[in-house]
């Protein structure tokens, strides 16, 4: 798992529209990059929609929003425009990226032990430096609590 002061990652990934987006091209801003289980699902959803919903307080601190899961990019698409979101999804099929991260854990549910996406959020400075890391965080008000650690740098 990633703490403060470590190097973000590098990726490269497409988004909802197929276009890439690689990590040096982030350089110079900073960004938030989340983890998530599954498009279309209550708890990513409500996340994904309130991150949408405080884009342009993030764009006023210079840092841009990143979701991403192991999702295709046609389902990032459906999701998105059924939401009506504005944060960039990226599709992280193979799991290289949340391998990465270290958000690619075992989870137990009912009893039933199976490999999934730890619902995670990251800040990376302008360096590319991880500046906030969370793990197994709660979607409700979770964005808002990013915004403002977020301010406070």
């Amino acid at each position: 798992m990633l703490s403060v002061g470590d190097k973000a990652p590098a990726f490269e990934l497409p988004d909802a529209d197929m276009a890439m987006c690689l990590s040096q091209d982030l350089e110079g801003s900073n960004y938030v990059i989340y983890f998530y289980p599954k498009d279309d699902t209550p708890g990513c959803t409500m996340e994904a929609q309130e991150f949408s919903d405080l884009l342009d307080e993030f764009v006023a601190h210079n840092t841009k929003l990143i979701g991403v899961s192991k999702d295709n990019c046609k389902s990032h698409g459906e999701f998105r425009d059924k939401y009506g979101l504005t944060v960039q999804l990226l599709a992280d099929v193979e799991g290289q990226l949340c391998d990465a991260y270290g958000v690619w854990q075992e989870k137990e549910k009912n009893g039933e032990k199976k490999f999934g996406i730890v619902r995670s959020t990251f800040i990376v400075d302008a360096s590319g430096t991880i500046k906030f890391a969370e793990y197994g965080v709660s979607p409700k008000g979770h964005a808002e609590q990013i915004l403002e650690v977020v301010r406070s740098f």
